[in-house]
């Protein structure tokens, strides 16, 4: 018998849903199904499913089929008290942390985040399928994080760019760095099995942008091929022993006690897109990030610069009045 609070299996999900599994992955990658990963396996918690229910009633409810599904989620109307955000991009533990801060404080508003990668989450938002994109990019031509790609992308939205940390990254090795890790060109050692993130994420973009910088060929490095989805992943396959390094985050190293070398400090941003449904909702939110107790909140968590969270960093001109 399946325990009631147990996640559900991509399998199982398909199966309620009287959908196929592949379809259930594309709303996962979509963002529009939150859901985990447990190593290479996807799993959704019950809740997410009921969001994801309740999210399509109300697009079904909406009379305008001009709006985004994201636009319809926020809307209130019957048989849906609660306006619901929806967030894409970046895993982080700090995201993960907003997230549950917020739905433990604010039972009224909702929030739903997706780890799709920055890129994604991005483009996501570009799209109009989001509220909000997590990201951490580097521009490799002029190692500006985040802004260069802003500005491509959004010319005429209201959206506003909130700071929410510096973090660093660097890599990730076993306990007292028994092989001693510590430069790029280490990467390409023989006895060397690197793990990396998904295309598409921030930790990607900055680790091709110094393997460019270097020189360095992909095809050198064995394990540049196999990706991970998460920090805890990498972090994870390195505490097995299946490899040797991961460029990751400090705080993914800490949780599972291992070495840390540190190669760059990068800057993550909320990248936030305003509509007349989710303003109210987004005001809320802006709220929450800026407020005393949630700063508090913060202090248990370890590898971030949380100076300058909340910090307005880039906004367009024409936000909503």
């Amino acid at each position: 018998m399946r325990k009631e609070n147990r996640p559900y299996t991509p399998d199982e999900v398909a199966e309620l849903l009287k959908i196929s599994k592949h379809t259930v992955y594309e709303l996962i990658k979509r963002g529009e199904l939150a859901a985990f990963r447990v190593g290479n396996k996807m799993r959704i918690e019950p809740q997410d499913l009921e969001a994801y229910k309740r999210q399509t009633k109300v697009s079904a409810l909406s009379s305008s089929t001009s709006y985004s599904t994201i636009e319809s989620r926020n809307a209130i109307g019957p048989g849906y008290p609660s306006p619901a955000l929806r967030l894409a991009g970046s895993h982080d533990f700090l995201i993960e942390h907003i997230t549950r801060f917020m739905n433990s404080t604010n039972p009224s508003l909702l929030l739903h985040s997706s780890y799709i990668g920055s890129l994604e989450g991005l483009m996501m938002l570009y799209r109009g399928a989001t509220d909000i994109a997590a990201i951490h990019l580097i521009d490799p031509a002029t190692k500006e994080y985040n802004l260069p790609f802003i500005h491509r992308l959004f010319i005429h939205e209201p959206i506003t760019v909130m700071r929410l940390a510096a973090r660093t990254q660097g890599f990730i090795v076993a306990k007292n760095n028994p092989k001693n890790i510590s430069t790029w060109e280490d990467l390409q050692r023989e006895d060397v099995t690197f793990v990396n993130r998904q295309k598409g994420s921030g930790t990607r973009f900055l680790l091709d942008a110094h393997l460019a910088e270097r020189k360095i060929h992909p095809q050198s490095i064995k394990g540049y091929e196999h990706e991970e989805w998460s920090h805890f992943d990498t972090a994870a396959r390195v505490a097995r022993g299946s490899a040797d390094v991961a460029l990751g985050i400090e705080a993914a190293a800490r949780k599972l006690d291992l070495s840390f070398i540190p190669v760059a400090t990068e800057y993550f941003d909320l990248v936030i897109r305003w509509t007349d449904e989710n303003k109210a909702a987004l005001t809320r939110f802006c709220q929450m990030v800026r407020s005393a107790a949630f700063k508090t909140s913060l202090k248990q968590l370890e590898g971030y610069d949380v100076e300058e969270l909340g910090n307005i960093i880039y906004e367009t001109k024409n936000i909503l009045n």
